[in-house]
């Protein structure tokens, strides 16, 4: 047997006893799946971890990175509410290109007995107390005291006469989505004006701006994550996300093999909503559908839906996350939501969607954007998010096999002689090995029809460069139960046997 080493010359001389390590074929780990959260700061807030990716451990890292009511912030503990122990990364960005978002509250009358101003910011509500005969600015005061006290709040409030004005914390858009509502829970719970005051809620408006995804991508280098959250669903942020992405030149590509996905969400109507989805068609990014009514903003869902979705993959790679709750996520009012026929209509051009049930929003089908080839046909073959995860987790484990028994062998054709312990490898060597490891994939979960696998499997050494080997490796993934049909051909009775 000519057994061959790494490191022990085959002159040593010197008696007598030398051993080298090999761990070729001891290794059975599995590629940690990092979380990234791509979010705005703070207008107010500075610091080296601006723009550059931040290792999060802690809400209190998150809030003191993104400054309190940060967009960044309520992403990270929407996402921890779910997802308590995973690697979360944070790409903060800090833009101040455009316009704040504001609205306005106004106030008039005065209170004929003492109660309390409920008014839900985002879904989180702010109390003020009101004494009996306070005035519309007394009021307004009052309220907007409180509203700054909640420092987690994504605005701030000012007062005057009557009238208070909430401001984003942050320039751009995406302020223009943070709901407003008076009230929310009804007089059945309690909630209701005090009388003799009349209040007047605006919406949040006038935020312009996005912060550049081109400059902001450029900071992720070469760093994996699998699961990465983003809230900006404008065409130029798609666009930069997409080019990131790509199969040819990007993440997803054979000199990178980075892998990932993108989450992200978007509240509309059903018809803005498909008219998104038609504008897209991109396998790397889910984007969730949210009603008008959903009292949390979109980088709340998007964030809860990674989240989510990044639990259920890093338990099983191949399992569909529907039905997985969203913490952090409350329904918009039961007249409000999408019906069955809308959210067919969702999924039908792209756009995923959720459902409330159980006291939970819940992943109802985490489609991606993908809905035609190069050809403009219809393509189904990336429909759904897990297929990605899938097919990473897929190609993670034979690069991890591959590397570590065969990153220094040798090449020799099949039929050649040589020693057992020489780290010589053939492709048939290398076909047999993959077999193998497809019926591990195939134990586990993942993959199915082994016997058609190793019939289509070629390996095969490459004619014009002898130190390559070629490999068609056709796996059948395993495929999530998604519609269970059944037809009740019921009787009133059996008819009497024959």
């Amino acid at each position: 047997m000519a057994i061959g080493f790494s490191n022990i010359p085959t002159d040593i001389r010197v008696p007598l006893f030398y051993a080298e390590m090999d761990n070729s074929a001891a290794n059975s780990a599995s590629s940690a799946m990092r979380r990234l959260i791509v979010a705005q700061v703070n207008d107010n807030q500075a610091g080296d971890d601006l723009g550059k990716l931040v290792l999060v451990s802690s809400v209190a890292l998150a809030k003191s990175i993104g400054g309190q009511g940060s967009m960044l912030a309520s992403m990270y503990e929407t996402w921890r509410k779910t997802d308590p122990v995973g690697e979360i990364w944070c790409l903060p960005l800090h833009s101040t290109e455009g316009s704040v978002a504001k609205a306005e509250l106004k106030i008039s009358g005065s209170a004929g007995a003492a109660g309390l101003l409920n008014l839900y910011v985002g879904g989180v509500r702010v109390q003020a107390s009101i004494v009996s005969g306070a005035s519309a600015a007394q009021a307004a005061s009052a309220l907007a005291l409180k509203v700054n006290a909640a420092v987690d709040l994504p605005v701030t409030a000012t007062a005057a006469e009557g009238t208070v004005t909430l401001n984003a914390k942050w320039t751009g858009d995406s302020g223009n989505d943070i709901s407003l509502q008076l009230n929310r829970l009804g007089k059945s719970d309690g909630e209701e004006t005090p009388a003799g005051l009349t209040l007047v809620l605006g919406k949040m408006a006038g935020g312009t701006g996005v912060p550049d995804q081109v400059a902001a991508l450029a900071a992720l280098g070469d760093e994996p994550f699998e699961f990465i959250c983003m809230p900006w669903t404008d065409t130029a942020s798609l666009n930069a996300w997409q080019t990131v992405m790509d199969d040819n030149t990007g993440r997803w590509s054979w000199a990178k093999q980075l892998f990932g996905h993108v989450y992200s969400a978007k509240r509309g109507t059903v018809g803005t909503l498909v008219a998104a989805g038609q504008a897209r068609n991109d396998q790397h990014i889910t984007i969730q559908a949210l009603e008008g009514g959903v009292p949390q903003p979109v980088w709340v869902q998007a964030a809860a839906l990674a989240a989510r979705t990044s639990v259920f993959i890093s338990a099983d790679a191949s399992r569909p996350t529907q039905s997985g709750s969203l913490p952090g996520v409350d329904p918009a009012p039961a007249s409000e939501r999408f019906t069955l026929t809308e959210r067919q209509s969702l999924l039908s051009y792209g756009i995923a969607t959720a459902y409330y049930e159980g006291g939970y929003m819940r992943i109802q089908r985490a489609i991606t954007t993908y809905q035609k080839n190069a050809y403009g046909q219809a393509d189904n073959s990336y429909l759904d998010s897990e297929t990605m995860h899938q097919s990473a987790f897929i190609v993670r484990r034979l690069q991890s096999v591959i590397t570590s028994k065969y990153g220094r062998h040798k090449l020799a054709a099949d039929g050649t002689r040589f020693g057992a312990g020489q780290p010589i490898v053939t492709p048939s060597t290398i076909r047999g090995e993959l077999i193998a490891q497809y019926a591990k994939l195939e134990l586990e979960g993942h993959v199915e029809n082994a016997e058609l696998f190793a019939e289509h499997l070629i390996v095969e050494r490459d004619v014009q460069d002898p130190s390559r080997v070629n490999v068609l490796f056709p796996p059948d993934y395993i495929n999530g139960l998604r519609v269970f049909a059944l037809l009740n051909q019921f009787r009133l009775q059996y008819d009497a046997a024959a």
